[in-house]
């Protein structure tokens, strides 16, 4: 009787019979649902309903949630929550994966080594009742007990972050995006509550025109024979040091200006440019580099760069050589570096007129935002280009212009198609 008054209402017997089925699986999972909630449902981090035994949970939970002592996994239902592409390596040592999974992800090394320091602290920090945790015995964890025990809600990240407040705000948060990687790979969702600290956006520091003329006179006159190659190279480049420090003698080619970096920032590959005098400049070292190479052990080296022992150069030793050249060129240590090379370069070039898209590609930028930075231009940038402008020719210079010099001018646009830059 109430069957047929309820499905009397279908044109057909399949209708019918499809809504009944519908309605028989909703019920099914319904009941599901009711049933499950004694036993998995969680309100304010309790649970509510009887144990195995019958006898009520509440007493379970007297110690448990307080004094950042964690939940059992089983009590909050974090016993499966590994994800399941972790599930494979559920029983491997965590910090090995971890790292693999750094290096798949291409990271350089120097990104690696400083998130292995972040992951590091993090593992060491005890909550109250854990007594001293100690690194070795944290790096032989397996995936699925790092992940019970990096989970954010247990207070152990808040205890982390408590460490750092006396840290710059750019080592914080350095500090926090290694964290975050580490927790977003073990399946965590980095709390709300994690704030990371404000930080102000200096300019890119360069070198002005007076500062730059003492400098190539310090170059010209130092007795180290690669202060002339590598600041010439890095002011006709914008190569980062590391860069330059890696760069082959097969990397460059002199009859096409340019050179291959293998392996740059982020293990991406790009070409650079440089002028005819950086072809002079390294023809005149190449002598110097052949005589080193032949008296060390390691004959086959391919290294552009190398050092008085014969061994290929590293960016600390640029830096000594940049600290003698500033005290040479009387600038301020703080205000010469290899990067500071590199960020007079690409000022140079948008000074001249090229767009952001060229100055990125030649810096090997992965985001024009970080281009971007260079629009923001100095003080004494702005005076240079106030006063430069301000040396134009006077408005009685231009009415001579459109009489007679202004048709030249023009001609040549139509000739050359280039507008003529000087003033």
């Amino acid at each position: 009787m109430i069957h047929s008054a309820i499905f009397g209402y279908y044109p057909n017997a399949s209708q019918g019979a499809i809504a009944q089925r519908s309605i028989q699986v909703t019920i099914r999972l319904l009941a599901d649902v009711l049933r499950d909630r004694d036993a998995h449902a969680v309100r304010g981090w309790r649970r509510e309903g009887l144990n195995k035994e019958g006898g009520s949970k509440e007493a379970l939970f007297d110690s448990v949630g307080r004094l950042g002592q964690r939940f059992h996994s089983e009590d909050v239902g974090l016993s499966d929550s590994l994800p399941s592409r972790l599930h494979r390596i559920s029983q491997l040592q965590w910090h090995e994966c971890w790292l693999q999974q750094l290096r798949s992800e291409k990271k350089s090394s120097h990104t690696i080594r400083a998130y292995d320091v972040a992951a590091r602290t993090f593992s060491t920090t005890s909550l109250p009742g854990d007594g001293t945790l100690v690194w070795d015995e944290s790096a032989r964890m397996s995936v699925r007990d790092f992940h019970l025990f990096a989970d954010p809600n247990n207070g152990r990240m808040d205890a982390w972050m408590n460490g750092l407040g006396d840290l710059k705000p750019t080592t914080i948060n350095a500090k926090i995006a290694a964290l975050t990687h580490l927790l977003k790979w073990l399946g965590h969702i980095v709390p709300d509550w994690i704030q990371r600290p404000s930080r102000s956006r200096s300019l890119p520091k360069t070198l002005g025109r007076r500062e730059l003329e003492r400098l190539r006179i310090a170059v010209s006159e130092s007795e180290d024979p690669l202060a002339m190659p590598v600041s010439t190279l890095m002011l006709d480049t914008g190569l980062r040091v590391s860069e330059l420090c890696a760069l082959d003698i097969d990397d460059i080619d002199k009859e096409d200006l340019s050179a291959l970096v293998i392996g740059g920032k982020g293990e991406k590959d790009r070409t650079v440019l440089f002028t005819k005098n950086s072809v002079d400049v390294l023809e005149s070292w190449e002598p110097i580099r052949e005589s080193r190479i032949r008296e060390s052990q390691d004959v086959g080296l391919r290294a552009m760069f190398v050092s008085s022992r014969g061994r290929r150069i590293n960016p600390r030793s640029i830096q000594k050589m940049m600290d003698r050249l500033a005290d040479a060129s009387d600038i301020p240590k703080s205000r010469l570096s290899p990067h500071t090379l590199r960020h007079t370069f690409a000022t140079g070039l948008l000074e001249r007129g090229a767009d952001l898209v060229t100055i990125q590609r030649l810096l090997g930028h992965s985001s024009i935002a970080t281009t971007r930075v260079y629009l923001e231009i100095g003080d004494q940038t702005l005076r240079e280009i106030y006063h430069r402008a301000q040396r134009s020719p006077p408005l009685a210079g231009l009415e001579s212009d459109a009489n007679g010099e202004g048709e030249n001018q023009n001609k040549e646009v139509e000739e050359t198609g280039r507008i003529p830059t000087e003033l």
